[in-house]
């Protein structure tokens, strides 16, 4: 009896032991896999991060679009220069008509208010400076005092004159603006007189000196009966003019002019009036 006690006391002892090293056992191995468990899903997250990683290269989108902000304030710059430097023409034209206020010796024979037509065109340095070459006619009607001078029914005398001015444009406003021309001048005149009743080889008058017959002619009427007048002349003229521009772009100009020409003592002196258009 005393034998079968010991050893059910050993199998007791024994036992204990088993169940503390499976206790021990079983504690340690949920330490284990308590630790082992974020370790296993430690590598998952990083996954997660890379998504904002992703996302960082949207920010440049803004910052690859500033050059091309940039670029517009240039283009816009540029664009505005070029219509700077061309808010002038180039090139501009005008025609016009009116009438004609003579002076000098040429008012003593020609009446007042004869027609007058112009045309022009101007190479403009800039929108104040430029070089204008014109074209002018004039009708020089004969008073009838002349007339009877001459011993004529009727006459026609005019002259075309070609002026090459440098002018001067002044803005005063957008839409209006003035100028001035100066320049030489070079004149023809011509004319021819009706039923002239002249007795050839005659003394001239002064208005046959005027008329341009009598310079070749030792002072006396043509004997030849060819009271017909040419004459050239060179001389100069001035003017200045204002302009106003209509919607259309197109201007509407009034000038004055003065226009001399002298050859051999022989003058012709008229002042035309002339409205029109500049584009």
């Amino acid at each position: 009896m005393g034998k079968f006690a010991s050893v059910t006391a050993t199998a007791r002892v024994l036992a204990l032991l088993v169940l503390t090293s499976l206790a021990l056992t079983i504690l340690l191995g949920a330490q284990g896999f308590a630790q082992t468990t974020p370790a296993d899903q430690a590598p998952a997250t990083p996954p997660a991060t890379p998504a904002p990683a992703a996302q960082q290269p949207a920010p440049p989108t803004p910052a690859a679009q500033k050059p091309d902000s940039s670029q517009e304030p240039a283009d816009e710059e540029t664009t505005a220069r070029r219509k700077r430097v061309h808010d002038y023409k180039n090139w501009s034209y005008n025609v016009g008509a009116g009438a004609s206020l003579n002076s000098g010796t040429t008012r003593t024979w020609v009446r007042q208010g004869g027609f007058v037509g112009a045309a022009g065109v101007a190479r403009n340095a800039n929108k104040y400076l430029g070089l204008r070459l014109d074209f002018d006619f004039a009708n020089l009607p004969l008073r009838d005092s002349t007339l009877e001078l001459a011993q004529a029914s009727g006459a026609s005398t005019h002259v075309y004159s070609l002026t090459l001015d440098p002018i001067i444009n002044m803005p005063v406003t957008k839409l209006v603006s003035a100028y001035v021309l100066l320049g030489p001048a070079f004149d023809h005149r011509s004319g021819s007189l009706n039923s002239d009743t002249a007795i050839a080889g005659s003394a001239c008058n002064s208005f046959w000196d005027w008329w341009g017959v009598c310079q070749n002619s030792n002072f006396s009427i043509p004997l030849s009966g060819n009271f017909n007048s040419t004459v050239n002349e060179f001389g100069y003229n001035v003017g200045a003019g204002v302009s106003r521009k209509m919607p259309s772009g197109v201007e509407i100009y009034g000038e004055f002019r003065l226009l001399h020409g002298s050859h051999n003592g022989i003058t012709t002196d008229y002042r035309p009036i002339t409205l029109g258009f500049r584009w």
